[in-house]
Parts: structure tokens; C-alpha cells; sequence
């Protein structure tokens, strides 16, 4: 198994370099073809007052200005493409529905992985508004970049979060390709529980197992939470252990018109600093 279809989202002209170089990056391990895949929003019409009435000389400079960033955008896609000499292809849309047209939620589900930089706090961009709900309804593994990572590195240290749920599975298994190349990957519970199936000590043995048999070299850990957060104990596990990759499954209570992540799962995010593979 390997990736063969990496889809790019190159939301902003800020994230694209750094979202190009990882893709073209994972893309070079197994000759992968690159799809750069960028979104061009339709403005909303101003409207002016007293008599709201579309103002034709703020809807242009919108759009000249998102057309200005589409341009951009593929200008720095394209230039990495070609000095990697890679297979890869430019998709771009103009919707007022931005992410969340057909085309591309249908070129998202045809990719094996997809790859997108986290947003930077201090930076506000409704774009990442529209991408959140891209991934949501994508139904495909997301590689996160963290905003403070600016330079791909090999992903030689992997963890899995696992809590023996159907999203961690998937997580796992989607991060398949990758595992198979790292030197360590580590199966990662915090506060497992004895049931009819395992008991606490031994917890995420099966997944160990069927990891082992795949060529992955996998060892298990468990560590109690304690006065702290789960968030917490595996943040301070990627830090202890100089982890690359955080693989994790990404849980949602309501559809609502964003992304909304379970505890855990957001509170990762919010302090990533690793790689993080999510699926769910």
C-alpha cells in the first residue's frame, strides 16, 4: 500500500509553499501524483447604505483581489512542481460556495491522503472556515501541518492515540504508508480500562499485532492521566519522546457549519506541534 493521489489544499498564499513542499515531499516516497487544489470565492455583494444597493466598485476590487491570490497561488504550486519534476495537476474553482462545492469535495474523496496547514491564530482568514468543512465531509485521511513547521523532515518517530475506537482504527490504518517507513512507532493509550476483550495492561496488543505483521515496528505504552487532561499526557509524550507524527482519530458531536471536534481531539489541535494525521 502507498499513497498515489495527494491532494494539496492551498487555501492561502501564506500556507501554499509550505503545504507544496510537504506534499511533494510525502509525493516523492512513492512517485505520487500531486493535485494542487485551491478554492476562489465568489464575494459577497456589499451593499450600500441608505438604500443597500450593491456597490460595483467594492465587488470588484474583492474579486480582483481573490483572483490576484488565485494567480499567486498557482504561480508557487507550479514552480515547486516543476523543480521536483513530479507528476501533478492545478484545480482551481470559483464558487461563492467556496470549499464546500461538489467538485471539489468529489476530487477530495478521490485522494488517497490530503494535506493542509493549520491555521496560524494570529492570522485571521475566513478561508480556513470554509476548509474545516471540506474535511469534515471529505471522508479522507488529513495530514495537518502545524503552523510553527515550516520545513519537511522524515516522519521517523510515529504515535498513535489509540482508545480502541473505530476512528483511531481508521487513523491507523490510513497512516499505513507512513508507519511502514518510520523507524518507531508507538501505540499510545491513556487510561485504558479492563473489559471482556483486554485487560488495561496489554491495551492496543491487537492493533500492535496487526501492525507488527504489516512490517511496522511497534511497541506499546499506557500512562494514567492523573489530575491531567488526556490532551495534555499526549502532548507532553510527542515532546518527551521527539515525535514527528501524531496519528489520531478525529471525532465530531454535531454538523454544525464547521468542524467541531471532541475535546481531545481539539485541544491537540489548538497546540499542535507535531505532524498529525487524522481520519474519522
Amino acid at each position: 500500500m502507498s499513497y498515489k493521489t495527494i491532494l494539496a489544499i492551498l487555501d492561502t498564499v501564506e500556507n501554499t509553499r509550505v503545504v507544496a513542499d510537504f506534499a511533494f515531499a510525502i509525493a516523492a516516497q512513492s512517485n505520487a501524483h500531486v493535485i494542487g487544489l485551491h478554492a476562489e470565492t465568489v464575494a459577497v455583494v456589499p451593499l450600500v447604505a441608505p438604500m443597500e444597493i450593491p456597490d460595483p466598485v467594492a465587488v470588484q476590487a474583492l474579486q480582483d483581489m481573490a483572483r490576484s491570490q488565485t494567480v499567486e497561488i498557482e504561480r508557487i504550486f507550479r514552480r515547486r512542481a516543476e523543480m521536483e519534476g513530479a507528476s501533478f495537476e492545478w484545480r482551481s474553482f470559483t464558487s461563492s460556495a467556496g470549499y464546500g462545492t461538489a467538485p471539489l469535495i468529489e476530487s477530495a474523496r478521490s485522494a488517497d491522503l490530503l494535506i493542509v496547514s493549520q491555521a496560524d491564530p494570529s492570522k485571521s482568514s475566513d478561508s480556513h472556515v470554509d476548509v474545516d468543512n471540506f474535511l469534515f465531509e471529505s471522508g479522507r485521511p488529513v495530514l495537518m501541518i502545524p503552523f510553527v513547521l515550516r520545513q519537511p523532515k522524515p516522519i521517523k518517530r510515529v504515535l498513535i492515540a489509540w482508545n480502541g475506537s473505530k476512528e483511531a482504527a481508521r487513523a491507523t490504518f490510513d497512516a499505513l504508508p507512513i508507519l511502514q517507513a518510520a523507524d518507531e512507532v508507538e501505540v499510545f493509550s491513556v487510561d485504558p480500562v479492563d473489559n471482556a476483550l483486554q485487560s488495561a495492561a496489554v491495551a492496543g496488543a491487537e492493533i500492535a499485532g496487526a501492525l507488527a505483521r504489516h512490517g511496522v515496528n511497534v511497541t506499546l505504552a499506557t500512562s494514567q492521566s492523573a489530575e491531567k487532561s488526556a490532551s495534555s499526557v499526549i502532548e507532553n509524550r510527542l515532546s518527551d519522546s521527539s515525535i514527528d507524527l501524531l496519528v489520531m482519530g478525529a471525532y465530531t458531536h454535531s454538523r454544525l457549519w464547521q468542524m467541531i471536534f471532541g475535546g481531545t481531539t481539539r485541544t491537540l489541535l489548538q497546540s499542535m506541534t507535531a505532524l498529525t494525521l487524522l481520519s474519522r
